[in-house]
Protein backbone atom coordinates (compact mmCIF):
# COMPACT_ATOMS: atom_id res chain seq x y z
CA UNK A 1 0.00 0.00 0.00
CA UNK A 2 1.17 3.06 -1.06
CA UNK A 3 1.78 5.84 1.88
CA UNK A 4 0.21 9.27 1.45
CA UNK A 5 2.47 12.80 1.89
CA UNK A 6 0.88 12.65 5.44
CA UNK A 7 1.99 9.19 6.48
CA UNK A 8 0.62 5.88 6.03
CA UNK A 9 -3.19 5.01 6.11
CA UNK A 10 -3.52 3.67 9.76
CA UNK A 11 -6.35 2.79 12.37
CA UNK A 12 -4.75 6.16 14.53
CA UNK A 13 -7.35 8.68 15.07
CA UNK A 14 -10.17 6.45 14.94
CA UNK A 15 -13.10 6.17 16.99
CA UNK A 16 -12.42 2.86 18.86
CA UNK A 17 -14.79 1.22 21.65
CA UNK A 18 -12.91 -2.40 21.38
CA UNK A 19 -9.43 -3.28 20.17
CA UNK A 20 -8.86 -6.14 18.06
CA UNK A 21 -7.90 -8.42 20.65
CA UNK A 22 -11.72 -7.69 22.29
CA UNK A 23 -10.42 -5.03 25.05
CA UNK A 24 -13.42 -2.32 25.91
CA UNK A 25 -11.87 1.08 25.47
CA UNK A 26 -13.89 3.89 27.55
CA UNK A 27 -15.23 6.79 25.34
CA UNK A 28 -16.71 9.52 26.98
CA UNK A 29 -18.03 10.88 23.43
CA UNK A 30 -20.00 7.40 22.91
CA UNK A 31 -20.10 5.38 25.99
CA UNK A 32 -24.11 6.17 26.20
CA UNK A 33 -24.55 5.16 22.86
CA UNK A 34 -22.53 1.71 23.21
CA UNK A 35 -24.25 1.10 27.12
CA UNK A 36 -27.48 0.34 24.95
CA UNK A 37 -26.00 -2.86 23.65
CA UNK A 38 -27.20 -5.33 25.79
CA UNK A 39 -25.70 -8.79 25.65
CA UNK A 40 -28.63 -10.24 24.09
CA UNK A 41 -27.85 -7.46 21.45
CA UNK A 42 -24.83 -8.11 20.91
CA UNK A 43 -25.19 -11.63 20.28
CA UNK A 44 -27.61 -10.65 17.87
CA UNK A 45 -25.17 -8.67 16.25
CA UNK A 46 -22.64 -11.72 16.49
CA UNK A 47 -25.22 -13.68 14.44
CA UNK A 48 -26.02 -11.07 12.09
CA UNK A 49 -22.10 -10.99 11.42
CA UNK A 50 -21.89 -14.41 11.07
CA UNK A 51 -24.63 -15.53 8.88
CA UNK A 52 -23.80 -12.48 6.98
CA UNK A 53 -19.91 -13.82 6.20
CA UNK A 54 -21.86 -17.14 5.43
CA UNK A 55 -23.48 -15.24 2.75
CA UNK A 56 -20.72 -14.07 0.91
CA UNK A 57 -19.19 -17.27 1.23
CA UNK A 58 -21.78 -19.08 -0.59
CA UNK A 59 -22.50 -16.61 -3.20
CA UNK A 60 -19.09 -16.27 -4.41
CA UNK A 61 -19.01 -20.03 -4.46
CA UNK A 62 -22.75 -20.05 -6.96
CA UNK A 63 -20.75 -17.37 -8.87
CA UNK A 64 -17.37 -19.47 -9.66
CA UNK A 65 -20.52 -22.78 -10.54
CA UNK A 66 -21.94 -20.31 -13.02
CA UNK A 67 -25.42 -19.62 -10.84
CA UNK A 68 -24.87 -16.22 -10.40
CA UNK A 69 -23.66 -13.57 -13.50
CA UNK A 70 -21.71 -11.51 -10.85
CA UNK A 71 -21.00 -11.07 -6.92
CA UNK A 72 -19.87 -8.19 -4.87
CA UNK A 73 -18.95 -9.47 -2.09
CA UNK A 74 -18.85 -7.77 1.35
CA UNK A 75 -16.23 -10.19 3.27
CA UNK A 76 -14.46 -8.15 6.07
CA UNK A 77 -16.81 -5.52 6.06
CA UNK A 78 -19.44 -7.38 8.48
CA UNK A 79 -18.87 -4.54 11.97
CA UNK A 80 -19.42 -1.83 9.53
CA UNK A 81 -22.71 -2.49 7.89
CA UNK A 82 -23.95 -4.30 10.77
CA UNK A 83 -23.25 -1.97 13.55
CA UNK A 84 -24.66 0.63 11.35
CA UNK A 85 -27.93 -1.39 10.85
CA UNK A 86 -28.42 -1.86 14.12
CA UNK A 87 -28.41 1.53 14.98
CA UNK A 88 -31.87 2.69 12.67
CA UNK A 89 -34.69 2.78 13.76
CA UNK A 90 -37.69 1.36 12.13
CA UNK A 91 -39.58 4.11 10.27
CA UNK A 92 -35.56 5.56 8.87
CA UNK A 93 -35.16 4.73 5.18
CA UNK A 94 -31.57 2.96 3.80
CA UNK A 95 -29.83 4.09 -0.16
CA UNK A 96 -27.72 1.35 -0.16
CA UNK A 97 -24.75 0.45 -3.26
CA UNK A 98 -24.31 -2.88 -4.43
CA UNK A 99 -22.54 -5.22 -1.31
CA UNK A 100 -24.83 -3.79 1.45
CA UNK A 101 -25.87 -7.60 2.19
CA UNK A 102 -25.43 -7.53 6.36
CA UNK A 103 -27.98 -4.56 5.83
CA UNK A 104 -30.02 -6.25 4.13
CA UNK A 105 -29.82 -9.02 6.51
CA UNK A 106 -30.90 -6.43 9.76
CA UNK A 107 -33.72 -4.82 7.90
CA UNK A 108 -35.28 -8.22 6.98
CA UNK A 109 -34.66 -8.77 3.03
CA UNK A 110 -34.29 -12.58 2.44
CA UNK A 111 -31.14 -13.30 1.23
CA UNK A 112 -32.25 -15.02 -1.83
CA UNK A 113 -33.90 -12.29 -2.67
CA UNK A 114 -30.51 -10.07 -3.11
CA UNK A 115 -29.32 -12.74 -5.33
CA UNK A 116 -32.27 -12.40 -7.68
CA UNK A 117 -30.08 -9.01 -9.13
CA UNK A 118 -27.21 -11.12 -9.42
CA UNK A 119 -28.53 -14.03 -10.97
CA UNK A 120 -30.49 -11.27 -13.65
CA UNK A 121 -33.37 -12.20 -13.42
CA UNK A 122 -35.09 -9.04 -11.25
CA UNK A 123 -34.20 -5.74 -10.59
CA UNK A 124 -33.92 -5.98 -7.24
CA UNK A 125 -36.34 -8.63 -5.53
CA UNK A 126 -37.51 -6.85 -2.86
CA UNK A 127 -39.93 -4.46 -1.55
CA UNK A 128 -38.15 -1.23 -0.59
CA UNK A 129 -41.32 0.25 1.22
CA UNK A 130 -41.87 -2.48 3.43
CA UNK A 131 -38.23 -2.84 4.59
CA UNK A 132 -36.66 0.59 4.71
CA UNK A 133 -34.12 -0.30 2.31
CA UNK A 134 -34.09 0.94 -1.15
CA UNK A 135 -32.94 -1.41 -4.12
CA UNK A 136 -29.13 -2.00 -4.93
CA UNK A 137 -27.82 0.71 -7.04
CA UNK A 138 -25.12 -0.34 -9.23
CA UNK A 139 -24.36 3.36 -10.71
CA UNK A 140 -20.78 4.32 -8.72
CA UNK A 141 -22.09 7.31 -6.39
CA UNK A 142 -25.51 7.92 -8.04
CA UNK A 143 -27.74 7.15 -5.17
CA UNK A 144 -26.87 9.71 -2.34
CA UNK A 145 -28.40 12.11 -4.54
CA UNK A 146 -31.74 9.93 -4.03
CA UNK A 147 -31.09 9.38 -0.45
CA UNK A 148 -30.50 13.33 0.09
CA UNK A 149 -34.10 14.40 -2.36
CA UNK A 150 -35.99 11.34 -0.30
CA UNK A 151 -34.22 13.36 3.39
CA UNK A 152 -35.10 16.63 1.78
CA UNK A 153 -38.68 15.16 1.25
CA UNK A 154 -39.05 13.43 4.98
CA UNK A 155 -38.40 16.67 6.32
CA UNK A 156 -40.45 18.49 4.41
CA UNK A 157 -43.52 16.11 4.76
CA UNK A 158 -42.92 17.17 8.75
CA UNK A 159 -41.39 13.66 10.26
CA UNK A 160 -38.37 15.66 11.67
CA UNK A 161 -37.96 17.04 15.24
CA UNK A 162 -41.47 16.45 16.42
CA UNK A 163 -40.27 14.81 19.39
CA UNK A 164 -41.94 11.99 18.70
CA UNK A 165 -39.56 8.72 18.99
CA UNK A 166 -41.45 7.04 16.26
CA UNK A 167 -42.31 9.32 13.84
CA UNK A 168 -38.94 11.25 13.75
CA UNK A 169 -36.94 9.95 10.86
CA UNK A 170 -33.99 9.62 9.09
CA UNK A 171 -32.31 8.26 6.13
CA UNK A 172 -29.07 6.51 5.97
CA UNK A 173 -26.71 6.27 2.62
CA UNK A 174 -23.84 3.98 2.47
CA UNK A 175 -20.92 4.51 -0.44
CA UNK A 176 -17.71 3.43 -0.44
CA UNK A 177 -14.31 5.71 -0.66
CA UNK A 178 -13.94 5.48 -4.36
CA UNK A 179 -17.54 6.99 -4.56
CA UNK A 180 -16.45 9.78 -3.03
CA UNK A 181 -14.68 10.96 -6.06
CA UNK A 182 -17.71 11.16 -8.31
CA UNK A 183 -19.78 14.43 -8.44
CA UNK A 184 -23.08 13.23 -7.54
CA UNK A 185 -21.23 12.34 -4.02
CA UNK A 186 -20.36 16.12 -3.69
CA UNK A 187 -23.57 17.08 -4.98
CA UNK A 188 -25.36 15.12 -2.63
CA UNK A 189 -23.49 16.96 -0.08
CA UNK A 190 -24.12 20.60 -1.21
CA UNK A 191 -27.47 19.94 -0.93
CA UNK A 192 -27.74 18.21 2.24
CA UNK A 193 -25.72 20.66 4.03
CA UNK A 194 -27.94 23.90 2.55
CA UNK A 195 -30.95 22.01 3.52
CA UNK A 196 -29.99 20.49 6.46
CA UNK A 197 -31.63 17.37 5.60
CA UNK A 198 -31.44 14.56 8.13
CA UNK A 199 -28.95 12.40 6.46
CA UNK A 200 -25.82 9.94 7.08
CA UNK A 201 -23.54 9.60 4.43
CA UNK A 202 -21.76 6.56 5.64
CA UNK A 203 -18.52 6.07 3.94
CA UNK A 204 -17.20 2.21 3.79
CA UNK A 205 -13.54 2.99 3.32
CA UNK A 206 -11.97 -0.81 2.75
CA UNK A 207 -9.30 1.01 0.88
CA UNK A 208 -9.50 -0.43 -2.87
CA UNK A 209 -11.73 1.82 -5.47
CA UNK A 210 -11.80 -1.70 -7.24
CA UNK A 211 -7.96 -1.81 -7.64
CA UNK A 212 -7.32 1.70 -6.85
CA UNK A 213 -6.02 2.37 -2.75
CA UNK A 214 -7.39 5.36 -1.37
CA UNK A 215 -3.76 7.01 -0.78
CA UNK A 216 -3.94 7.77 -4.69
CA UNK A 217 -7.63 9.17 -4.25
CA UNK A 218 -6.98 11.66 -1.22
CA UNK A 219 -3.74 12.90 0.67
CA UNK A 220 -6.14 13.36 3.60
CA UNK A 221 -8.80 11.00 5.56
CA UNK A 222 -12.06 11.35 3.42
CA UNK A 223 -14.37 12.63 5.91
CA UNK A 224 -12.07 15.87 6.14
CA UNK A 225 -13.95 16.60 2.65
CA UNK A 226 -17.36 17.30 4.35
CA UNK A 227 -16.94 20.01 6.75
CA UNK A 228 -15.72 21.95 3.63
CA UNK A 229 -19.78 21.65 2.73
CA UNK A 230 -20.75 22.71 6.24
CA UNK A 231 -21.20 18.82 7.17
CA UNK A 232 -19.59 17.28 10.56
CA UNK A 233 -17.70 14.34 9.98
CA UNK A 234 -16.30 11.88 12.33
CA UNK A 235 -13.90 8.55 11.54
CA UNK A 236 -14.68 5.17 13.27
CA UNK A 237 -12.95 1.77 13.47
CA UNK A 238 -15.17 0.49 10.49
CA UNK A 239 -14.19 -3.17 12.29
CA UNK A 240 -15.32 -2.45 15.31
CA UNK A 241 -18.90 -3.16 15.57
CA UNK A 242 -20.16 -1.64 19.17
CA UNK A 243 -18.05 1.72 17.96
CA UNK A 244 -19.71 1.92 14.60
CA UNK A 245 -23.23 1.29 16.48
CA UNK A 246 -22.38 4.40 18.95
CA UNK A 247 -21.10 6.21 16.58
CA UNK A 248 -24.17 5.53 13.95
CA UNK A 249 -26.46 5.74 16.56
CA UNK A 250 -25.33 9.50 17.38
CA UNK A 251 -25.38 10.27 13.78
CA UNK A 252 -28.85 9.46 13.31
CA UNK A 253 -30.49 10.94 16.34
CA UNK A 254 -29.03 13.83 15.45
CA UNK A 255 -30.46 13.65 11.96
CA UNK A 256 -33.87 12.99 13.18
CA UNK A 257 -33.34 15.98 15.92
CA UNK A 258 -33.28 18.81 13.47
CA UNK A 259 -29.39 18.78 13.44
CA UNK A 260 -29.10 17.84 10.36
CA UNK A 261 -26.28 15.82 8.21
CA UNK A 262 -23.43 14.04 9.04
CA UNK A 263 -20.55 12.51 7.35
CA UNK A 264 -19.50 9.20 8.99
CA UNK A 265 -16.06 7.31 8.28
CA UNK A 266 -15.42 3.83 8.66
CA UNK A 267 -12.11 2.79 7.94
CA UNK A 268 -12.11 -1.13 7.24
CA UNK A 269 -10.74 -3.69 4.79
CA UNK A 270 -11.78 -5.57 1.93
CA UNK A 271 -11.05 -9.06 2.21
CA UNK A 272 -11.84 -10.34 -0.82
CA UNK A 273 -12.58 -9.12 -4.28
CA UNK A 274 -14.52 -6.23 -5.20
CA UNK A 275 -16.48 -8.24 -7.22
CA UNK A 276 -16.24 -12.17 -8.61
CA UNK A 277 -14.61 -10.48 -11.94
CA UNK A 278 -11.32 -9.04 -9.93
CA UNK A 279 -8.25 -10.49 -8.75
CA UNK A 280 -6.77 -8.45 -6.03
CA UNK A 281 -3.59 -10.88 -5.66
CA UNK A 282 -2.60 -8.51 -8.74
CA UNK A 283 -2.91 -4.94 -7.26
CA UNK A 284 -2.18 -5.90 -3.18
CA UNK A 285 0.23 -8.15 -1.16
CA UNK A 286 -0.41 -11.47 0.51
CA UNK A 287 1.36 -9.39 3.65
CA UNK A 288 -1.41 -6.91 3.97
CA UNK A 289 -4.16 -9.21 3.55
CA UNK A 290 -2.95 -11.04 6.65
CA UNK A 291 -2.53 -8.25 8.52
CA UNK A 292 -6.00 -7.44 8.33
CA UNK A 293 -7.12 -10.60 9.05
CA UNK A 294 -5.75 -10.08 11.97
CA UNK A 295 -8.23 -7.81 12.91
CA UNK A 296 -11.12 -9.34 11.91
CA UNK A 297 -14.74 -7.92 13.03
CA UNK A 298 -16.04 -11.09 13.56
CA UNK A 299 -13.15 -12.65 15.82
CA UNK A 300 -13.25 -8.83 17.96
CA UNK A 301 -16.68 -9.38 18.55
CA UNK A 302 -16.21 -12.79 19.75
CA UNK A 303 -13.35 -11.89 22.48
CA UNK A 304 -15.20 -9.39 23.63
CA UNK A 305 -18.25 -11.71 24.29
CA UNK A 306 -15.94 -14.35 25.36
CA UNK A 307 -14.63 -11.86 28.01
CA UNK A 308 -18.18 -10.89 29.41
CA UNK A 309 -18.95 -14.90 29.31
CA UNK A 310 -22.12 -14.06 26.95
CA UNK A 311 -21.11 -16.78 24.22
CA UNK A 312 -22.56 -20.08 25.94
CA UNK A 313 -21.45 -22.90 23.51
CA UNK A 314 -25.06 -23.84 23.23
CA UNK A 315 -25.38 -20.46 20.92
CA UNK A 316 -22.30 -21.23 18.98
CA UNK A 317 -23.85 -24.00 18.05
CA UNK A 318 -27.47 -23.39 17.16
CA UNK A 319 -25.60 -20.50 15.12
CA UNK A 320 -23.58 -23.21 12.99
CA UNK A 321 -26.47 -25.00 12.63
CA UNK A 322 -28.55 -21.98 11.27
CA UNK A 323 -25.36 -20.60 9.11
CA UNK A 324 -25.49 -24.64 7.17
CA UNK A 325 -29.45 -23.87 6.86
CA UNK A 326 -28.85 -21.01 5.01
CA UNK A 327 -26.13 -22.18 2.75
CA UNK A 328 -28.21 -25.00 2.08
CA UNK A 329 -31.25 -22.44 1.15
CA UNK A 330 -29.37 -19.93 -0.88
CA UNK A 331 -27.80 -23.17 -2.77
CA UNK A 332 -31.52 -24.66 -3.53
CA UNK A 333 -33.62 -21.17 -4.16
CA UNK A 334 -30.76 -19.93 -6.33
CA UNK A 335 -30.46 -22.88 -8.76
CA UNK A 336 -34.26 -23.11 -8.38
CA UNK A 337 -35.02 -19.61 -10.27
CA UNK A 338 -36.49 -19.65 -13.40
CA UNK A 339 -35.93 -17.95 -16.31
CA UNK A 340 -38.30 -14.84 -16.51
CA UNK A 341 -40.38 -14.05 -20.14
CA UNK A 342 -38.60 -11.64 -21.85
CA UNK A 343 -41.37 -9.08 -21.77
CA UNK A 344 -40.80 -8.67 -18.00
CA UNK A 345 -38.06 -6.30 -19.13
CA UNK A 346 -41.16 -3.59 -19.46
CA UNK A 347 -42.44 -3.88 -16.11
CA UNK A 348 -41.76 -1.75 -13.01
CA UNK A 349 -40.15 0.94 -15.64
CA UNK A 350 -42.17 3.38 -13.94
CA UNK A 351 -45.06 3.67 -10.78
CA UNK A 352 -47.96 3.97 -13.40
CA UNK A 353 -48.51 3.05 -16.71
CA UNK A 354 -46.52 5.06 -19.34
CA UNK A 355 -47.59 5.36 -23.22
CA UNK A 356 -43.30 5.10 -24.12
CA UNK A 357 -43.23 1.77 -22.46
CA UNK A 358 -46.26 0.75 -23.37
CA UNK A 359 -45.79 1.14 -27.00
CA UNK A 360 -42.66 -0.59 -27.04
CA UNK A 361 -44.11 -3.73 -25.01
CA UNK A 362 -46.36 -4.03 -28.28
CA UNK A 363 -43.42 -3.62 -30.99
CA UNK A 364 -41.78 -6.27 -28.66
CA UNK A 365 -44.74 -9.00 -28.40
CA UNK A 366 -44.90 -8.32 -32.30
CA UNK A 367 -41.73 -9.16 -33.15
CA UNK A 368 -41.69 -12.12 -30.92
CA UNK A 369 -44.66 -13.38 -32.40
CA UNK A 370 -42.81 -13.00 -35.94
CA UNK A 371 -40.77 -15.87 -35.00
CA UNK A 372 -43.78 -18.26 -34.10
CA UNK A 373 -44.07 -21.31 -36.11
CA UNK A 374 -39.91 -20.77 -38.24
CA UNK A 375 -38.14 -22.62 -35.26
CA UNK A 376 -36.36 -20.22 -33.82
Amino acid sequence: MTDSPLGPLSEDGLVRLLTPAGERIASPAYDEHAASLTPQTLRGMYRDMVLARRFDVEATALQRQGELALFAQALGQEAAQIGSAYALAPQDHVFPSYREHGVALVRGVDLVDVLRLFRGVEHGGWDPVAHGFHLYTLVVGAHPLHATGYAMGVQRDGLVGTGDASRDTAVLTYFGDGSTSQGDVNEAMVFAAVNQAPLVLFCQNNQWAISEPTTSQAIAPIANRAPGFGIPSVRVDGNDVVAVYAVTAAALERARTGGGPTFVEALTYRMGAHTTSDDPSRYRTSEQEQHWRQRDPIDRLRAYLERLGELPEVFRAELAGEAEALGERLRTQVRAMGRPAADRMFEHVYATPHAVVETEREWFEAYEASFEGSGR
